[in-house]
């Protein structure tokens, strides 16, 4: 009977070490799953942060083309104004109120491009 007692406690004892050793290596694994994750993370973040300044630049780029636009737009505007003042003191009151207004609704309606361009760019 002895003998059957000492292999069953080797057989308990081997159990408790294969679960003692599985236990550890799916410890292990995780923690190599973590440092690979981790290492990941900061492969992956040199690029981005590269990314994020490139775009700033182009962003940048593309709000100092749409001022020099809106500077040459805004210069052909006042030209034309100048040119067309001389036949809006010949038109009558009433169309050159008119004249008036549609010369205030353009130019919200160009402010408004100019903030919308420039916020979706920023």
């Amino acid at each position: 009977m002895a003998p059957l007692k000492d292999i069953a406690t080797d057989l308990t004892k081997t159990a408790r070490d294969a679960a003692y050793v599985a236990v550890g290596l799916g410890v292990l694994g995780f923690q190599k799953a973590q440092v690979q994750r981790q290492e990941l993370v900061k492969r992956l973040a040199e690029p981005r942060s590269q990314l994020e300044e490139r775009l700033g630049e182009v962003r940048g780029e593309i709000i100092e083309q749409v001022r020099t636009v809106d500077g040459t737009v805004e210069q052909a505007i006042e030209r034309l104004q100048a040119r067309l003042e001389p036949l809006e003191a010949k038109l009558p009151p009433q169309a050159r109120d008119l004249v008036k207004q549609a010369q205030t609704q353009a130019r919200q309606a160009r402010q408004q491009l100019r903030d919308l361009l420039l916020n979706s760019a920023a």
